[in-house]
């Protein structure tokens, strides 16, 4: 069976707001996500994202609580495909304080919903798995890399 879900937490050394802007601004998604985004950041605005080489994936932001919460629908194994239920995945970004640092809880469901085989779906699962813990070490690379400027 395919695991729904993708849970990772992690505490980051810099204030809410800080990690705010650099998980929904354009100009800091491409510094630590993907190499360009565009992004309509409001319930419905479309997103896509762009990787050098690997296509680009489009999405749909579902919600925008700023500075909690970010969620978006993004289209898993189809680069460049349209967004349909039966293509994505749901992404929440929940930021929470902890003194001067901020929790950041990052959930993606729906992989055992995907439209594709058993196989498929837990190969996207996988490589979703693998991704986010090398997309969080990104994210706290960049934002060490800026607090030294």
């Amino acid at each position: 069976m395919v695991p729904q879900q993708i849970e990772r937490e992690i505490l980051i050394q810099a204030p809410v707001d800080v990690v705010w802007a650099v998980v929904t601004e354009l100009e800091h998604v491409s510094g630590w996500f993907s190499d360009s985004v565009e992004l309509d950041l409001r319930p419905g605005g479309e997103m896509a994202l762009h990787w050098n080489g690997h296509g680009t994936v489009r999405g749909r932001v579902e919600r925008v609580e700023a500075p909690q919460l970010f969620s978006f629908r993004w289209v898993v194994g189809q680069p460049g495909h349209e967004l349909i239920d039966e293509n994505s995945t749901l992404v929440e970004f929940r930021l929470s304080p902890e003194g001067d640092s901020t929790r950041l809880t990052v959930v993606e469901t729906g992989f055992s919903d995907l439209a594709g085989t058993e196989d498929e779906n837990r190969g996207h699962f996988e490589d979703h798995q693998q991704g986010w813990n090398k997309e969080l070490g990104e994210l706290v690379d960049y934002l060490a890399q800026r607090s030294r400027r």
